[in-house]
C-alpha cells in the first residue's frame, strides 16, 4: 500500500490517499483538497471520512462531481455536513452511504474498516485499511481529540479511549493533524488522557 499525505487549508489538516491494489481511497479532503487529490490519484474509487468537521470535509462535494465516486460518512456527523455554523463558507456535502458505528467494507477485496470512537463529534471514526489506521481527530501523537466543542463528550471520549485500549494488535496511526504514530504507542497514553477528562 502507498500512502501521500498532505495538510490542508489554515489547520493544516492531513488529506489522506492510500492505494491498494491500484485503488485510490481518498481520506479527509479538507480545504482546498481537490486539486492535490485529482494530481495524485489514477484510479479513485471511494471518499472516505473520518468524522464531519469542516476542515476534514471541505473538498467532499467537489470531488464527488469531479470524479463520480460515493462518499462515506459516520451516520452520527452527516448534520455537520449542511452545519456552516463555524464556517459559513461551508459547501455543504451529501454522502452515498452513512456508516453505521463499526463498520466493515469490501472493495473489489480491499477491506476498508470503520470503528467508531465518538467523544471529540458524534461520529467520530477511524478508517484501517491495510496496515494503517487513519485516525481523523480522535487519535493523535501524545494527543487526543478536543471535547470542548458543539457535539462533543467527555463521557464518550473516555468509553472510546477504554475501548482503543483493548486493540490486540499495531499499526501505524495517520492523524488528522500532525505526525504519524502507532496504536501500541498511543495505548499508552490513554489511561492519562481518560483521568484528564
Amino acid at each position: 500500500m502507498q500512502i501521500k499525505k498532505q495538510p490542508m487549508g489554515p489547520y493544516q489538516t492531513n488529506c489522506y490517499i492510500a492505494t491498494v491494489d491500484g485503488k485510490d481511497f481518498i481520506i479527509d479532503p479538507g480545504v482546498g483538497a481537490t486539486q492535490w487529490v485529482l494530481d495524485n490519484v489514477t484510479n479513485p474509487v471511494a471518499i472516505l471520512n473520518t468524522h464531519g468537521h469542516f476542515d476534514h470535509v471541505w473538498s467532499n462535494a467537489e470531488l464527488q462531481e469531479k470524479l463520480g465516486i460515493k462518499l462515506y460518512t459516520p451516520k452520527g456527523d452527516i448534520p455537520l455536513l449542511q452545519d456552516n455554523t463555524w464556517m459559513p463558507d461551508l459547501p455543504p456535502s451529501t454522502p452515498d452511504v452513512a456508516i453505521e458505528g463499526d463498520e466493515e467494507l469490501d472493495f473489489g477485496g480491499t477491506k476498508v474498516k470503520f470503528t467508531h470512537f465518538p467523544g471529540h463529534c458524534p461520529g467520530c471514526s477511524t478508517i484501517e485499511i491495510g496496515h494503517a489506521m487513519f485516525s481523523g481527530d480522535f487519535i493523535f501523537q501524545r494527543s487526543i481529540g478536543r471535547t470542548d466543542f458543539p457535539y462533543s463528550s467527555p463521557e464518550d471520549m473516555k468509553k472510546s479511549l477504554e475501548k482503543f485500549k483493548q486493540i490486540p494488535y499495531d499499526k501505524t496511526v495517520y492523524p488528522g493533524h500532525g505526525e504519524n504514530t502507532s496504536i501500541k504507542q498511543e495505548q499508552q497514553y490513554a489511561d492519562y488522557w481518560i483521568n484528564q477528562l
